[in-house]
């Protein structure tokens, strides 16, 4: 498709500015669709896989179990969820979600957190694969290491006909460490989360280990995505002076990259803010997205890159109000992304916000999808580009929690 040029971008901007709206039921089209998530559910996940599926997974939560459940779009509705596992030993967070993948033909993937004795924060990463979707494999743990730790923060995508993995490592963190309090002094090479990847094949077997990363912050979110053959992740980086700004490494055919910055916000805190970036891409270029509070201003911003991570543009802020973060980011023109976050409101709401960026820092009028708890419990809501179309996924913290799903027509306002 012939890339628009910046005239074309800037109407793009200007009809989506005339067709949204922050009222669901008003000028913005936006469907609320039948969830299939039961009551007491949370922690959901959207995620694309290369055959065009779109999968939600979720957690239901019944006493001291929990169950990780998926269902596929089709037929403009949610097919029937279908159970991955279930276990009253799951380490199960707000922050820390599980995910369902198909990761290529007859491949499918899932991940969970179990706990191991040890610690409150002792558990380990589980990832199962099935060949349908339906029958599912018995479990394996991406790190040998087998520490008392926390291991979690997991990104997958399907990479040269294996499964690739990222996570956050603890296996050389001390017993006084615990979750998001940073406790490690910071002196040694090893004191710290560490980021990793691993890549597994069809059978199971974990065929490649590497470190990328020595020190990271404790329990920030990781992402994953493919660009040019290889892949780029993004994670929030740790400083040994406590700087924690947005990271990438990339892999190419020469191997993993060394990490690097893709904005220097220069954000100092002596303690993990549990609000990871979201990375997307569209052939060799990408977007990042992420929240800061540098110099003790929240902000969401964006930045973009047309060489494949190796060289960002000057970071967009977009956000306006008094963000929480917990950020995603798709593209859905070669020019323009949609970013998404979460905007504290009064009497503890919080709006899933909106706002589409052209590549040149234009930005349209922020538009709420839904309003949801401010509290931890709303979690990380999950935006999805594909086709013409934008899904959403979001927890409401009433009464009784239970995720909730939407999506929005972009047809009409997209290749006018």
């Amino acid at each position: 498709m012939q890339k628009p040029n910046g005239t074309f971008t800037l109407l793009l901007l200007v009809s989506f500015l005339g067709a949204c709206s922050a009222d669901p039921g008003g000028s913005l089209q936006l469907e609320i669709l039948e969830s299939p998530a039961l009551d007491h559910s949370g922690e959901p996940h959207l995620q694309a896989g290369p055959d065009g599926k779109i999968i939600l997974s979720w957690l239901e939560k019944k006493d001291q179990s929990a169950t990780l459940r998926y269902s596929v779009f089709a037929q403009d509705e949610w097919g029937n969820p279908r159970t991955v596992a279930s276990g009253d030993n799951w380490f199960v967070n707000w922050a820390d979600y599980p995910s369902v993948t198909v990761v290529g033909p007859e491949l499918w993937a899932a991940h969970w957190l179990q706990k191991k004795p040890g610690g409150t924060y002792a558990y380990d990463v589980k990832i199962s694969l099935s060949r349908d979707g339906i029958n599912w494999q018995p479990s394996i743990s991406p790190h040998d290491d087998n520490t008392p730790t926390e291991h979690g923060f997991v990104s997958m995508i399907g990479l040269r006909g294996k499964l690739g993995a990222v996570w956050l490592d603890g296996r050389y963190t001390s017993e006084t460490q615990s979750h998001e309090t940073d406790q490690g002094s910071g002196d040694q090479d090893h004191d710290g989360m560490t980021l990793r990847w691993a890549a597994i094949g069809g059978d199971g077997r974990v065929v490649e280990s590497v470190e990328l990363d020595s020190l990271t912050c404790d329990c920030c979110q990781t992402d994953l995505v493919q660009v040019g053959g290889g892949a780029a992740v993004v994670y929030r980086d740790r400083s040994r002076d406590e700087t924690r700004d947005i990271g990438i490494i990339r892999l190419t055919k020469d191997g993993w990259s060394e990490p690097a910055i893709v904005a220097k916000d220069d954000w100092k805190i002596a303690g993990c803010p549990v609000n990871g970036p979201a990375i997307d891409s569209r052939r060799d270029e990408l977007a990042v997205a992420w929240f800061t509070a540098a110099n003790d201003q929240k902000r969401v911003k964006v930045s973009f890159s047309e060489d494949g991570g190796h060289h960002f543009s000057s970071p967009v802020d977009i956000s306006r109000g008094d963000p929480l973060g917990r950020v995603d980011v798709s593209w859905v023109t070669d020019d323009l992304v949609v970013v998404s976050w979460l905007e504290e409101q009064d009497d503890g709401k919080a709006a899933l916000t909106i706002r589409f960026v052209s590549r040149d820092g234009t930005a349209g009028a922020e538009e709420t999808i839904a309003v949801t708890g401010s509290e931890r419990s709303s979690g990380f809501p999950q935006m999805l580009a594909t086709g013409n179309e934008l899904f959403f996924a979001w927890t409401d913290t009433g009464e009784i929690p239970r995720v909730l799903t939407a999506r929005l027509p972009l047809a009409g306002l997209i290749g006018r």
